[in-house]
Formats: C-alpha cells, sequence, structure tokens
C-alpha cells in the first residue's frame, strides 16, 4: 500500500461527517420550507395578492376596462369627501394616539398605590374584550340626542335643570278668542291696557291635566274689582275635564297653572313681575296711576332643554373618539404598566432620599426611563387609529356620515357604499397603505433594537 492511499484513506472520515452535515442542514431547511409554506402561502394569498391587485386596480376606471393612469389619484384630492376623510384621519392620529398614551401613563401610575390594582386594571382592560361593532352600538344609545334614551344627555339635562330650572308649561298657548297677542319672542301680553283696581283672567290651553304642577288647584275666581293701587289676576287652563264649561271664563272644575311667572308693564319697560300661586292667582300691589298690560314671558313656554346634540356635525367626530379611548384605555395602561414594573426601582429610591418629590420623580426620571415603552405604544395606537372603521360606521347617524368619515369608511362608500367605484377605492387604500408603512417601519426597528 502507497503513502498516497494511507492518506485519503485517513482523510475520508472528516468528508464524509462534513457531507452528514451538508445533508441533515439541508434537510433541516426542506423541514422548515415545509412548516412555514402554510404560512407564507396565506400571507400571499391574504395580504400580498390583494396589495398588489388593489394597486394595478387603482390605475384603471370604475369598470375596470379602461387604463386611467394617475387619473383617480388627482380625483381623489378633488373630491372634498376624501378631503374632509383626510382632515378627520389626521384629527384622529393627532388627538386618539396622544391622549391614550397620556391616560394610560397617568392610569398606570396611579394604579401601582391602589391596594387593588388587579382588579382595577380588570375593569379598565374589559372594554378591550367587546367587541367595536357592539361597543358602537353602545355609544350610539349613550349618545341619543333624546334624555330618555341617551344617558349622556340624561345627566347634562339633569345637571341643566338644577341649576337653571325648566319651564314647567313648554305646550301652553292662549285660547283663540283670548285678550292676549302673541310677541315675536313667544311671550304673551294683554292687548287691553289695564290699570290699578282692575283684575284679569288669562286662560290658556295645550296643557294636559296630567303635566300640571303638584301644587296646583281649583283656579280662583277672578275678582271683579281689585284694591285701589293693586292689579290682580289669575292664570288658569281654560279647559273643564269631561266637558262643559265657558271659554273665556273661570269654571269650578278649571285648575289654576301655579309658577307661573306674570309681570306688569308700562310703555314697553317691566315695572312689577310676581309668580302665580297654586290656584293661578297674582296681584301687583303699589303701583302708580296710569295704564299698564299684564305679560306672560316667553321663559313660562321655553321648550325644556334637551342637552347636546353629541353626533351632530360639529361634535361627532370628537364623540367618537371618546368611544374609541373608552375602549383602548385599557391596553396602553397595561402596557406602560409592564414598562414601569420593570423600572430600576433604586434610581426612584434614590430620588426621594436626595429629597425630591413625587412631581419630580415622574417628570425627570419615571417617564424618560419609560420613553422606549410609551414611544411603542404611541406608534402602535397610531397604526391602529389609521385603520379605524367599525365605531365611524356605526356611531355616526347618515346625515352627518360625511363630517365623520375617515379614510377606511370613505374606501368602503367609494368602493361598496353606493359609489360602485372600485378603481376610486382602490386608490384610497394604496393611500392609506402608503401612510401606514412609516408607522410599521418605526415599530419594527424598536422592536429590533430591543432585542438586542
Amino acid at each position: 500500500m502507497t503513502a498516497t492511499t494511507l492518506v485519503h484513506k485517513e482523510a475520508s472520515p472528516p468528508a464524509a461527517g462534513a457531507t452528514r452535515r451538508r445533508r441533515t442542514r439541508r434537510r433541516g431547511r426542506i423541514v422548515a420550507l415545509l412548516f412555514v409554506f402554510p404560512a407564507l402561502l396565506l400571507l400571499g394569498a391574504l395580504v400580498v395578492y390583494p396589495v398588489l391587485f388593489s394597486v394595478g386596480r387603482s390605475f384603471f376606471d370604475a369598470s375596470g376596462t379602461r387604463f386611467v393612469g394617475g387619473g383617480n389619484y388627482t380625483e381623489m384630492f378633488r373630491d372634498p369627501a376624501t378631503v374632509k376623510a383626510i382632515r378627520n384621519t389626521a384629527i384622529w392620529v393627532v388627538v386618539a394616539p396622544a391622549l391614550l398614551t397620556g391616560l394610560g401613563l397617568i392610569l398606570a401610575v396611579l394604579v401601582e398605590k391602589v391596594r387593588w390594582a388587579t382588579a382595577f386594571k380588570l375593569l379598565l382592560f374589559m372594554p378591550m374584550a367587546v367587541s367595536f361593532l357592539a361597543a358602537g352600538i353602545i355609544f350610539r344609545l349613550a349618545y341619543d340626542e333624546d334624555p330618555d334614551k341617551g344617558v349622556l344627555n340624561a345627566a347634562v339635562v339633569s345637571v341643566h335643570d338644577a341649576f337653571a330650572g325648566t319651564s314647567s308649561y313648554p305646550t301652553a298657548r292662549a285660547r283663540d278668542g283670548q285678550d292676549l297677542t302673541r310677541g315675536r319672542d313667544g311671550s304673551y301680553l294683554t292687548a287691553t291696557a289695564l290699570s290699578p283696581g282692575d283684575s284679569v283672567a288669562l286662560g290658556l290651553v295645550g296643557v294636559l291635566p296630567k303635566d300640571l304642577p303638584q301644587g296646583a288647584s281649583p283656579a280662583a275666581a277672578a275678582p271683579h274689582r281689585a284694591a285701589p293701587g293693586e292689579l290682580r289676576g289669575v292664570v288658569y287652563l281654560d279647559f273643564t275635564p269631561g266637558g262643559g264649561g265657558r271659554p273665556g271664563k273661570v269654571d269650578p272644575k278649571e285648575s289654576g297653572l301655579p309658577g307661573m311667572k306674570v309681570e306688569a308693564t308700562r310703555d314697553g319697560r317691566t315695572v312689577a313681575s310676581t309668580t302665580t300661586a297654586g290656584d293661578g292667582s297674582f296681584r301687583f300691589t303699589g303701583l302708580d296711576d296710569g295704564s299698564y298690560a299684564v305679560k306672560l314671558p316667553a321663559a313660562n313656554f321655553a321648550p325644556p332643554y334637551q342637552g347636546v346634540s353629541w353626533l351632530g356635525p360639529a361634535l361627532v367626530t370628537p364623540a367618537i373618539i371618546g368611544a374609541y379611548l373608552w375602549i383602548w384605555t385599557g391596553f396602553a395602561m397595561v402596557l406602560i404598566g409592564a414598562g414601569l414594573a420593570a423600572l430600576p426601582r433604586d434610581a426612584l429610591e434614590a430620588a426621594r432620599m436626595d429629597g425630591a418629590n413625587e412631581w419630580q420623580i415622574f417628570r425627570r426620571i419615571t417617564v424618560p426611563l419609560l420613553a422606549p415603552v410609551l414611544t411603542v405604544v404611541f406608534v402602535t395606537l397610531v397604526i391602529n387609529v389609521m385603520k379605524v372603521f367599525d365605531l365611524v360606521y356605526i356611531i355616526a347617524p347618515g346625515p352627518v356620515q360625511e363630517d365623520a368619515t375617515v379614510l377606511a369608511t370613505q374606501m368602503w362608500l367609494v368602493s361598496f357604499g353606493g359609489g360602485n367605484n372600485q378603481g376610486l377605492g382602490s386608490a384610497l387604500g394604496v393611500l392609506l397603505l402608503l401612510l401606514v408603512i412609516p408607522a410599521m417601519v418605526v415599530n419594527v426597528r424598536r422592536f429590533r433594537r430591543s432585542q438586542r
């Protein structure tokens, strides 16, 4: 056996080992590819293909047969509804993530001081378990303008009426043929001049007996003559239950209207005012000689305060953002709370020993150390609000849908909600994708940095 043969025999075992390792790695790659292939297939079918198809479709007209180039993108920025959607989306991106990050930070810090912190976090996080559809229905009812249905307006009306009061007779009006003329402001004024010593009966209709105040009693008969220097009268419901009675006359079964404000005016100026008693009677004393008119101010007949139009054109976007805050505040609080729990406690304790108060610790130590977490939360919420659709579509009523629309809802409305222009809708989808990509890149880089 020659020396060359011996060298080849000694070198063969390492070469065989390298070959086996290459085969093992190749087999591992094939197995890994087999496991990844279903996910890649789904990713391509559900993400890559729709994106590419939308980009291509955006260059064709509504029918999809005629190539229009950048015409859809030009039309997109000419359409007032689309411009409003872009403006509303910008409001969402600026307001909602900032508020949520701030609320989450404040609540995460405060929860640490609460004894039942876990239960408190659970309560705040529970809205995340509610679908956007259900949350939209809940807040659509809560924002209802009718105080008997909308809980927010019921609270607003209760507070308003507690401080400003409310009219007891919003439906009352003068009976035809009465000596009362209605002013432009809704008040009533006697047409006949009155003098001290006179009396007057002012009959009103339009008030249901069941709506009378609790202190109402049978109307007092108007005196034929008042005392010198005195002007007297009665304000009553000129309606006899069960029928009968004489229009313009106080009948025994007719009720007085208590709490009605009455004024004595002279030359257009109010010289005296009073409020009717339970039987509707009133009187003015100490009047000088001359001609007067009795006035029932418009405040007696003002319609009840109905609250705030939460879903009107002016407030619909802030109202929907409020619903979004209710859902996502718990998410922000939990993420920031997790970052807060990982902070080095020795730095906080050292600051306290150096005499720093809690506000200084929060501003100079807690917030700077939490900056990476706050950035991740903020960017994640920015991506999320750009895609908001359910809340806007469900909460905003039809007449103000255009005032609340964002890019996602406008894309759906243009494509499927009556517009039937999928070319323009695809252009809106591409615009939305281009707006989301920078935020996604920032988030991915942040995650990679944290892993290092």
